[in-house]
């Protein structure tokens, strides 16, 4: 039997799953692939990555030499430049030919550069291969400033790419609004306003007329110019303003092309000339171009069908997505703008937490048609699924999207799911594939993965594909894998214990010798937690660097504007006239708003990044320390005036709380902590609404456990009553010491409380029978974590090293000119956009 003479053209994502699937088919094929870069398929969409130091190879989707193994003739480096189609030849740029029986055509697309008079100057740059980034780099160093022309998700990933490079970045949109295609209106007002307090500059509404070169003239090398008459000083412009379907070789060949390009191709992905297949962003179908890789790969399988005899059919695809951007997560579902005829909407706004969800529903309320989601996208797979398979909607929908404590519905369960449900989008896994691949051997989430290639592409369904295989394994009384991630096969209490026996200290070791690959965002700053729970390090090394968020990396908490707010430690609440003094003097000095908080602290508001090191030295010299409000920590024990002041008081709750305070004061764990100390029973300090709570009583102290505010309140359980004060400490010791040991990664005492086997009165068992046998262990723990205490602040600002980091930019001892603030009732706020732009025209 002859040989169907196969030629691909592209080696993209698309291409290279193209050519995978066709050599896996069993279809008697020739297949040559041709790339116009010089190296084979990468994954695109980690390609941001690169800037953190992820190298071209690790991107790599295949190689030459697997290739050659499958018997591909494959050819980098030289572009396709004509298709004959009556001989049935192409030719490339070097001259080469090659036939064809079937063409393939995955030439992807380009990014659009405006014709704006000045684009095409050398610091006028695109994002769209790993070459482009190489020049981004390059043209970044030694400058200050980069601009990114385009708002929409291309764009916003390019910005975090110039933002990690160093660079004061602006973004430039021609749109009222960020990410327009997905986001609706409030959507994307809270998308900028998390990006904004990242320190990245947004500009809507922009229109560049021109480009300029300052030739030495500014602080700069290139000015924006744009219609409103502003201008925009910069050193690098980045355009990903969108992108344009490469379908140049189609219509040299007399291919039928849409009036706005793309290759018209017809549900079985043929083109005008039935001998030739289009797939990928290259490809129009309905009108439409799909710019997402799963739409793609659906192609690449569809066109591979035609030729194994299957016939399988492309009709288009779901382009929800789910992402994260510049660390915010951002999802968009269906009709993300509700403009389905009757469609109503539940919108659900919170600006403290800076989160924005919204629902839209069918007329009857019963069908769901799409969501956006800014700031949380933990039902981002719930919502999905609704919508994707046409499960009917509880009698509130509205309840999908509000928090818990607002009576927000229930996740949706694994098992409710159809096996129908498309579970991993990119490779068009759903249920009943990942129970088939169960039902043939597969006893592993890994397992199911290496057969389904289900969460192998963007990522994203990830939690969802290991709830499906939990769900189903646990159906059949198989064992369930409680891995914490795919980089590391063990839970996080087993990682920590690994890590306490083995006296292992850094992420690097751990992963090393326990897990694979690189780390993620799941694993990286629970083993951070972990380390810092059993062996104190300062936080700042550089072993731990970049296992944690934010404020762990600048030892203070980051606000909407991009400053930072202070909390030195006021054990119990008490302070001191002078010390009082020295916090008033300090907040004038640097022009901070102060708050008292609700846990008795002093919070200071407003200081730039640059500004840290100096605040925390006055107040360091001043007896103050860090309060540890950015960590995952003992926040504050707050405490009543108890029985040295109060008429009621029958304890010295304030003593207490001073003491529990400077006891546990920077232990590290799961989630963050807080405690009270209340001198009576009419509970002042409100100790039965904390993680651990103290309340006098006539002979000695009740001891509360596992309470907490927040979005899902729970009041504390009375776990034993009138302790002595030495008994006190020892179950305080030994609970969080258990607490910090077995619990999951941001896991509340509360919820760990409620998911631990045996309940409260197992708790008893282990902390005061010490059923377990390890009592006195915890204890010595705790006694070691509270012999090696340090100020973090105090560390950094005697190690000259360390306060480099603490700069608004990675290459300029520059402020950042945009944080700006105008006073209100005697104090500095943040001014809003509008005021800054006001205050920054006066100015200039």
């Amino acid at each position: 039997m002859s040989l169907i003479n196969v030629v691909v053209i592209g080696n993209g994502m698309v291409g290279h799953h193209y050519v995978d699937q066709l050599a896996g088919s069993g279809v008697a094929a020739k297949i040559t692939v041709i790339g116009a870069e010089p190296r084979p398929a990468y994954d695109r969409v980690h390609l941001s990555e690169f800037f953190a130091g992820r190298k071209p190879e690790e991107l790599a989707l295949t190689t030459r030499e697997h290739y050659k193994e499958l018997g591909v003739d494959a050819h980098f480096g030289d572009a396709v430049v004509a298709i004959d189609r009556d001989a049935k030849v192409v030719t490339t740029e070097g001259g080469r030919t090659f036939h064809y029986d079937k063409l393939v055509m995955a030439t992807g697309s380009y990014p659009f550069v405006p014709p704006i008079p000045g684009a095409n100057l050398s610091n006028c740059l695109v994002y769209r291969t790993i070459d482009d980034l190489g020049m981004i780099q390059a043209k970044s160093k030694n400058a200050k400033v980069g601009v990114v022309v385009g708002g929409g998700l291309l764009g916003l990933e390019a910005a975090n790419a110039l933002q990690n490079l160093g660079l004061q970045t602006h973004v430039v949109e021609f749109a009222p609004g960020l990410m327009g295609v997905q986001l609706d209106g409030g959507g994307s007002t809270m998308l900028r306003r998390k990006i904004e307090a990242l320190g990245v500059q947004v500009h809507t509404s922009k229109a560049t007329q021109t480009i300029e070169e300052t030739h030495g003239k500014g602080n700069t090398r290139l000015v924006m110019n744009f219609a409103d008459g502003e201008t925009l000083a910069t050193d690098v412009i980045v355009f990903s303003a969108g992108i344009r379907p490469s379908d140049q070789l189609a219509k040299d060949c007399g291919l039928e092309v849409g009036p706005r390009g793309g290759i018209t191709i017809d549900y079985h992905c043929r083109t005008s000339d039935s001998d030739i297949f289009a797939i990928g962003e290259c490809a129009l179908y309905g009108g439409m171009i799909f710019g997402l890789v799963a739409p793609g790969y659906r192609m690449a399988e569809v066109a591979v069908s035609q030729l194994s005899g299957e016939h399988n059919s492309f009709k288009g695809a779901d382009m929800s997505t789910k992402l994260k951007l510049l660390g915010v997560d951002v999802g968009s579902i269906g009709d993300s703008h509700g403009k389905t005829d009757g469609a109503i909407s539940y919108t659900f706004s919170d600006e403290r937490e800076e989160v924005y969800k919204r629902l839209i529903v069918s007329a009857d309320g019963k069908t769901a048609l799409g969501a956006v989601l800014v700031g949380d996208c933990s039902d981002y797979d719930t919502l999905l699924q609704y919508y994707l398979n046409g499960i009917e909607l509880p009698a509130n929908p509205e309840a999908m999207i509000l928090p818990a404590s607002e009576g927000g519905a229930p996740l949706l369960g694994a098992a409710a799911l159809p096996a129908t449900a498309t579970i991993c989008s990119c490779h068009n896994v759903s249920k009943g594939d990942i129970i088939s691949a169960i039902d043939g051997g597969c006893c592993s989430l890994a397992d199911v993965k290496s057969c389904t290639a289900a969460s192998t592409g963007c990522g994203g369904c990830a939690a969802l594909l290991k709830n499906v295989v939990d769900d189903e394994m646990a159906a059949r009384g198989m064992e369930v894998n409680t891995a914490i991630c795919e980089h590391f096969n063990f839970t996080r209490q087993e990682l920590f214990h690994i890590a306490k026996v083995e006296s292992i200290k850094s992420f690097e070791d751990l992963i090393k010798h326990h897990g694979t690959g690189r780390g993620c965002e799941i694993c990286k700053p629970a083993v951070g937690s972990i380390l810092a729970s059993l062996w104190n390090d300062y936080i700042l090394e550089e072993k731990h660097v970049g296992l944690q968020d934010t404020n762990d990396t600048f030892l203070a908490n980051m606000q909407k504007n991009g400053t930072y707010s202070i909390v030195p430690r006021i054990p119990g609440g008490e302070i001191t006239p002078d010390k009082l003094i020295v916090l008033g003097e300090v907040g004038k000095k640097y022009n901070l708003y102060t708050k008292i908080t609700g846990g008795q602290r002093i919070d200071l508001f407003g200081a730039r990044v640059e500004q840290l090191p100096d605040i925390w030295k006055e107040l360091i010299d001043a007896g103050f320390e860090t309060g540890h409000a950015y960590g995952k920590a003992l926040r504050t024990v707050k405490s009543c005036v108890g029985s040295t002041w109060c008429r009621y008081g029958v304890q010295d709750s304030v003593s207490m709380a001073i003491y529990v305070e400077d006891r546990y004061k920077g232990l590290r764990s799961p989630h963050k902590l807080k405690s009270a100390v209340s001198g009576c029973t009419r509970e002042c300090a409100e100790a039965q609404s904390k993680d651990f709570g103290v309340i006098a009583t006539e002979h000695g102290w009740n001891l509360y456990l596992c309470g907490n505010g927040g979005m899902k309140p729970r009041h504390a359980d009375l776990f034993a009553t009138d302790l002595d004060d030495e008994t006190l400490i020892k179950y305080i010791d030994r609970f969080l010491m258990f607490y910090v040991r077995t619990a999951d990664r941001l896991q509340r005492t509360s919820v760990w409380l409620d998911n631990l086997e045996g309940g409260l009165d197992y708790l008893k068992e282990v902390i005061i029978d010490d059923k377990l046998g390890i009592c006195a262990e915890l204890e010595a723990q705790m006694n070691s974590i509270v012999g090696t205490y340090q100020c973090e602040w105090k560390t950094t600002i005697e190690d000259p090293e360390k306060l480099k980091r603490f700069r608004q930019f990675v290459n300029s001892d520059a402020a950042d000119e945009r944080v700006v603030f105008v006073q209100e009732r005697g104090q500095p706020r943040p001014a809003t956009e509008e005021e800054t732009d006001q205050l920054l025209a006066k100015s200039a």
